[in-house]
């Protein structure tokens, strides 16, 4: 087990934007609302611990949107860390408006993406988002106006960088025409690669890409599997903490974000930063769900 503070440098770094550079296993902050990604967090002490703990464990790139709680998440991030440590990176998300709890709807409107930065810049007390990504591309809503909000934001500096959230290589190609993009973030994991194209791209343009629910490993975490085997090689190690050194070892533009809303949850993902996987071990978890 590394030390117990700074354990997320040993991930290594990357350069969002080229700019801004953040320790590449950070934090998800879905999970510290209420069920159903719906309210306030059970336990509200425990949420605000988590947040706390984050920047003892060196984790300076914490993923968020304003669609969690529905704002609950923001609020909480801004109550605990702000004023923010030199470094820290926050990155939100707008687009996705909330009915009840597990259910979500795009909305891409001009108007409407204007009036959530103002907010997510009210709650988590910042006057620049540093990473501000569309949540889903709204189908109702013309791409280009879209995309052209964004970029308006960001000549008028409420925002330092542009992600894109669950799009194709089309998508981005598009999109880039209109306004620089400095991170995906798609749904993306050891069992679950239907993103691999959108991966490729990213590390070939040098784009940040976040894989959501990172730590999923499917059939591979059954009796007998190659995660198994490859576990007992790690002695006191997690299916998790596997899932994300294999994402890690996967590319250098990968960022994971990991969730939870428990202080030794986070910990014992966060250890996964100092889990080395040799080539073949690699190589037999890549092909097991080739």
């Amino acid at each position: 087990m590394a030390d117990s503070t700074n354990v997320a440098a040993v991930s290594g770094t990357f350069a969002i934007g080229g700019d801004m550079v953040v320790n590449r296993l950070g934090f998800g902050a879905m999970r510290i609302t209420g069920k159903g990604v719906w309210g306030e967090p059970a336990n509200p002490d425990e949420a605000m611990r988590v947040l706390k703990r984050c920047v003892e464990l060196g984790i300076n790139f914490i993923d968020t949107a304003d669609s969690y709680g529905p704002e609950v998440s923001e609020r909480l991030i801004g109550e605990a860390l702000a004023p923010y440590s030199e470094g820290m990176v926050i990155a939100t998300k707008a687009g996705l408006t909330r009915q009840a709890p597990d259910q979500w709807l795009p909305v891409g409107r001009p108007e409407y993406l204007r009036q959530c930065i103002e907010m997510s810049l009210r709650r988590l007390k910042l006057e620049r988002i540093d990473l501000y990504q569309l949540h889903r591309i709204d189908a109702k809503v013309a791409f280009e106006e879209q995309m052209e909000t964004l970029r308006d934001l960001q000549e008028k500096g409420k925002i330092r960088h542009v992600g894109l959230s669950e799009v194709s290589v089309e998508e981005i190609e598009r999109a880039r025409k209109i306004v620089p993009v400095a991170s995906v973030q798609n749904l993306y994991n050891l069992s679950n690669r239907k993103a691999e194209d959108v991966l490729n791209y990213c590390e070939a343009s040098d784009i940040a890409f976040i894989p959501w629910f990172p730590v999923d490993a499917g059939k591979l975490a059954k009796p007998g599997s190659p995660l198994d085997a490859v576990l007992a090689h790690h002695e006191g190690a997690t299916v998790a903490q596997l899932a994300l050194a294999w994402l890690l070892k996967r590319s250098p533009v990968m960022l994971p974000i990991p969730g939870t809303s428990s202080v030794a949850h986070l910990d014992e993902n966060t250890q996964a930063a100092t889990l080395e996987l040799s080539q073949d071990e690699f190589d037999a978890l890549t092909n097991a769900v080739a």
